[in-house]
């Protein structure tokens, strides 16, 4: 809005001769303002959020619990497995030890035949028990 609008005439005019126009009120008031702090009252209690942790934290040990016997079953069978198959592999073992022992003796007669009194195969440690090899012992060329 121009000035020329509100004071009716053409031209610049002094302020002071300007028409006073200033903001008011609506008619009826402004409405009330609200200042008061207003918590809903909805929403669920503090029981029924206890209850709910309560029961989804007993869910879940449940699970837990199910996952451990399903885990203890599977280990259970793979220790079943393998209790099975051990007395093969200890058998394969023990025809390895038996091929390398005889490579090992006939090693040895080799290496100690022009010493004297030289029992093959012999223990040098008179223990009484009989232990196998270290690992690596039946294989002089590894060394």
């Amino acid at each position: 809005m121009t000035e020329a609008m509100i004071r009716k005439k053409a031209g610049m005019a002094s302020v002071k001769d300007m028409p006073l126009l200033q903001d008011g009120p609506p008619p009826g008031g402004f409405a009330p303002v609200r200042f008061a702090r207003r918590i809903p009252n909805t929403g669920p209690s503090a029981m029924a959020i206890f209850l709910t942790a309560f029961g989804v934290f007993s869910w879940g040990m449940y699970q837990v619990g199910v996952g451990n016997k399903k885990r203890r079953v599977i280990k259970e069978e793979k220790y079943a497995a393998r209790r099975a198959i051990l007395p093969m592999l200890q058998a394969e073992e023990d025809e390895r030890f038996v091929i390398e022992w005889k490579k090992y003796l006939e090693e040895e007669a080799r290496i100690m035949k022009d010493v004297p009194g030289w029992k093959v195969g012999e223990s040098v440690y008179n223990s009484g028990k009989w232990m196998p090899p270290a690992t690596g012992e039946l294989r002089p060329d590894v060394w």
